[in-house]
């Protein structure tokens, strides 16, 4: 497998991330996304959307602020509660985060001796609102998106109509002044979140109709009592088996982790590398009744891809308190009001995704003696969709190739490209992710047909130009190439 280091490289080479001011002093944990970085993104964040909300009627968004007055924070636990392990080598003096199950048995990379616990610090950005300093006020940038969900809970209920069971999902900015940002993207101090806030009535926590969808989905599972007892073996069981057997408490929560693992594997991610992990009651948050990760296997170790965290009523009962605002649920049923249970939260860095598709999907391959680098992207997740080659650039196949070029872009995100060899330019996109790349060639000047290639096969095959969009949309949408076209040739 590629090192972090190494991928970091060929981020920075491809156009995918770059550090973040990089010509002046780089801080470490921020860094900025390219052209092709950027693309990648907004498809993934677009798939989320559509996976939470959109292909919900029982959902909706907000789009919250990024600093809050310290009272939220206060509310929230955050100001109190929210703290890091300090892991400290005696050593070389190296400072890093230490999760509260890596106490004891993480060791320095450097020196091989385990990192000693030298104390909690709280991980918030501090600021001040206000011109005039004797009337400032003490603000916070968010550590986490959630609680611009609960502050807003009641304006939601007013505008929107919702009813019970429903959810309020956000994807924005947040910040966390790191101990120590490390593994390039997977721990950095400014990183885009996305959550959703599932509300459930307390005495309906079971009551879920959506729960067929995903009661068949198989999951590597690895529970608290295991890692009591120091055994690392997964289990392979379905959302059904967890809830049956009481280790998932709640049938909502099963049924949101489910979907979100489900969203993994239809994205692409090789389930061999995914596991499902149960918080250990030392290491629950403070708000959780239940938490459990969705990991993935990265050259650094298991680590937390997505935690789905079963809140209960604790931020609206928090926020009541110490907003004294009426943030309660009105239930026209029993006329009583109600405070919602956060029966799950799934919560997931857009980053840590980014990052977990490019580990799992570079590929290094030999072609007729030459290395080949893929990036076998799930072909919605690819920067671009479609790459528009002329064979050569003369007798009028660039020309021709710029009419193709302008007949797709509007549908799909394409990329042009007339320079180089037609080999080498196919082995470029390959290095990015492109799934199908179309060529004119002479033929196309006969019969107005051109080639579709395969990313990971190296298969062609012949298609009318008139047929083209269709055809295309066809194969990202996981149509085989063959099933699309007799296959004229391979690499």
């Amino acid at each position: 497998m590629v090192t972090v280091d190494e991928m970091a490289a060929f981020c920075k080479r491809k156009g995918f991330v770059f550090p973040s001011a990089e010509i002046h002093e780089n801080l470490a944990g921020f860094y900025d996304y390219g052209p092709l970085g950027i693309e990648m993104k907004r498809n993934i964040k677009n798939l989320w959307w559509r996976s939470v909300v959109q292909n919900k009627e029982n959902v909706v968004g907000i789009d919250g602020a990024i600093i809050s007055p310290e009272s939220v924070w206060k509310a929230s636990g955050h100001v109190e509660s929210f703290v890091d392990i300090v892991g400290y080598c005696k050593k070389c003096k190296k400072k890093i985060k230490l999760d509260k199950h890596e106490i004891g048995i993480a060791k320095c990379p450097n020196c091989g001796i385990l990192y000693e616990n030298n104390g909690e610090f709280n991980p918030m950005f501090e600021t001040t609102v206000g011109a005039v300093k004797e009337e400032s006020k003490k603000v916070y940038l968010r550590p986490e998106t959630a609680q611009m969900i609960f502050v807003n809970f009641k304006n939601i209920l007013d505008t929107s109509r919702v009813k019970l069971p429903f959810g309020i999902a956000q994807i924005g900015k947040a910040f966390r002044n790191e101990i120590s940002p490390r593994n390039f993207l997977f721990r950095m101090r400014e990183f885009e979140q996305m959550e959703l806030e599932f509300f459930v009535h307390p005495q309906k926590l079971n009551d879920c109709p959506n729960f067929d969808e995903v009661k068949n989905v198989k999951i590597n599972v690895l529970t608290a009592d295991q890692q009591e007892n120091n055994d690392q073996e997964t289990t392979q069981m379905t959302i059904n088996d967890l809830f049956s057997n009481k280790l998932i408490r709640t049938k909502w929560h099963a049924y949101w982790i489910g979907l979100r693992y489900k969203w993994f594997l239809d994205i692409g991610i090789n389930p061999d590398k995914l596991r499902l992990r149960e918080h250990t009651k030392d290491e629950l948050s403070h708000y959780s009744m239940e938490t459990w990760d969705i990991e993935y296997n990265y050259p650094f170790g298991w680590k937390e891809l997505e935690g789905i965290a079963n809140r209960t009523d604790f931020d609206l009962k928090q926020h009541i308190k110490y907003s004294k605002k009426d943030l309660y649920y009105f239930d026209t049923e029993t006329n009583e009001k109600i405070i919602p249970y956060v029966v799950a939260e799934p919560s997931v860095g857009v980053d840590r995704i980014f990052l977990t598709l490019l580990f799992d999907s570079y590929t290094e391959e030999e072609v007729n003696g030459e290395k080949r680098i893929v990036l076998k992207l799930h072909p919605l997740i690819a920067p671009y969709k479609v790459a528009v080659f002329p064979l050569v650039k003369k007798d009028g196949l660039d020309k021709k190739a710029k009419e193709v070029f302008d007949i797709l872009k509007k549908e799909f995100n394409c990329f042009y490209d007339e320079s180089g060899s037609i080999g080498r330019r196919y082995r470029r996109m390959d290095e990015i992710g492109t799934k199908s790349t179309v060529t004119i060639d002479y033929q196309t000047l006969e019969d107005d047909s051109v080639t579709l290639r395969d990313r990971d096969s190296m298969k062609q095959i012949r298609v009318d130009i008139k047929d083209l969009i269709i055809t295309i949309r066809k194969f990202l949408n996981g149509k085989k190439l063959e099933n699309l076209g007799k296959i004229i040739k391979k690499e």
